[in-house]
């Protein structure tokens, strides 16, 4: 058996990093937006209940925000150090791009986050909503960079090659290649079904243990209507998404599929359960059903999509990998559906509140929108091996030349320290979700309730101002729907 390579690990490493890194934006970006929301409710409404809200989720949002930057910030070095020869090659492209994003995005989050973590006393309630509001601008502009850049090396257009190197030649095609509009809007849903479940298995779960204060009631309502309107509008999005992957990267969506050959005359069959092999071009334990393929890829009957068997074996995706990565996110997007669809039949039976199977449900699925959007990523990522710009640079020719034992130790090195660092930052954050939102806690705050006597905020994490050690009791056991 060969050791594994210096490629290998370099690979794997920047996917560990990636996918730490991931689900810290994905939350950020669907808690921003929740949280302007809840504070222009307030300021409508006039209701304390989403003022509460609003200040207990600001405290998730601003570790989460903190763990985010610095998970971020491994991945811009190791362009440098493990992909110097990408960097090289596209770097005019995809630095300019990167660059774009920390201008209007970086900048702008930065400018108004002190803001709306510390200002909620010292500006005027429609200054801090605008500072609020600008930050969950900014997290959607900062999405929109990093997937153009990204969605250019899928898809690349708007170039020259000089030299050896792409320069660009048109920007506006650059940044509205082909897949950037659909990437775009995948991830956005996926980040507020991401954050939608992530409130409502925090609320569910504190209705288990017995607190049916408003609060609590309010967040899992407005969780489940984000969660029924946002899932199908994604089915309808990776649809979309799907079509646009057959035109312009058909051996990734043929290795989704599984997909071999071809034969005169016949339909594509949906594999519901297989196991891809490379090595014998075949599938084993396949479980399909006819036609059903064609429809939802070519959307007729006997559609046929270009096959594996079509394309040169270095030029073909791990089919094993993405085969399984793709149907966990289907699954767990079909699952998302069906909790929306059992919610809005609850309400309709004022139940909502009280089955506690559907509780126990909503919270099993909790962090099921970033299992789904790691998967999607994987999917995504692998799929395009073994280019790292399709069609135009491999991954092979993109690695620096470093030994196989500095990318073993700085891998392990990485683990090591995302481990002890961000597991403990996941678990300060989980405690705090724990403790739930307290009503009326806007009543409590003064002007100076989030900082020490002539102490000023240093980071993100000054806005979290409770220890973590107290046990939380249930405000009000009134109002429940039984």
């Amino acid at each position: 058996m060969s050791s594994i390579s210096a490629l290998d690990l370099a690979r794997i490493q920047f996917g560990f990093t990636v996918s730490f890194h991931i689900i810290f934006p994905a939350i950020t970006i669907g808690l921003a937006s929740f949280l302007a929301m809840l504070e222009g409710m307030w300021l409508w409404k006039k209701d304390s209940v989403y003022r509460d809200l609003y200040h207990f989720w600001s405290k998730i949002f601003a570790v989460n925000f903190a763990m985010g930057v610095v998970s971020g910030l491994v991945m811009a070095y190791e362009f440098g150090t493990n992909w110097s020869f990408f960097s090289s090659y596209a770097g005019s492209i995809t630095g300019p791009l990167l660059t774009y994003e920390v201008l209007t995005a970086f900048f702008l989050e930065a400018g108004f986050l002190g803001v709306m973590l510390f200002g909620w006393h010292k500006v005027s309630p429609r200054m801090h909503f605008f500072a609020t509001l600008m930050v969950a601008i900014g997290t959607l502009i900062s999405a929109t960079w990093i997937l153009a850049s990204n969605s250019w090396m899928q898809t690349p257009q708007g170039y020259a090659v000089l030299d050896g190197r792409v320069v660009p030649t048109d920007w506006l095609k650059v940044i509205f290649n082909p897949s950037f509009p659909y990437r775009l809007a995948h991830m956005t849903a996926a980040a507020f079904l991401s954050t939608a479940l992530f409130v409502g298995a925090s609320a569910a779960w504190h209705l288990l243990r017995g607190n049916r204060s408003e609060p609590v009631r309010t967040m899992l309502s407005m969780a489940m209507w984000m969660l029924l309107f946002t899932a199908p509008l994604q089915i309808l999005i990776g649809d979309a998404h799907g079509l646009n992957t057959l035109e312009h990267q058909p051996a990734k969506l043929a290795a989704i599929e599984a997909h071999w050959e071809n034969k005169p005359g016949e339909d594509v069959p949906l594999i519901l359960f297989a196991w891809p092999d490379m090595q014998q071009e075949k599938n084993h334990f396949a479980i399909e059903v006819p036609h059903l393929g064609s429809l939802i890829l070519t959307h007729s009957w006997n559609g046929q999509i270009p096959a594996l068997k079509e394309f040169p074996k270095e030029d073909r995706p791990n089919a094993t990998v993405i085969f399984w990565s793709f149907r966990i996110m289907v699954v767990l997007g079909m699952l998302m559906l069906a909790l929306g669809l059992w919610a809005l039949w609850l309400r309709r039976k004022e139940r909502l509140y009280s089955n506690r199977l559907f509780l126990r449900f909503a919270v099993l699925m909790g962090p099921s929108g970033l299992i789904a959007v790691l998967a999607g990523w994987f999917t995504t990522e692998i799929g395009r091996q073994p280019w790292v710009v399709y069609g135009l640079m491999r991954t092979a020719d993109a690695v620096s030349n470093h030994s196989a034992m500095a990318l073993t130790t700085t891998l392990v090195l990485f683990v090591v320290m995302y481990l002890a660092v961000f597991g403990t930052g996941i678990g300060y954050l989980l405690k705090l979700t724990a403790q739930g939102p307290h009503e009326h806690e806007g009543d409590t705050l003064d002007e100076d309730h989030d900082l020490l006597p002539n102490q000023r905020p240093a980071r993100p994490l000054s806005a979290v101002d409770e220890g973590l050690n107290a046990p939380h009791t249930p405000t009000s056991q009134h109002g429940g729907q039984h």
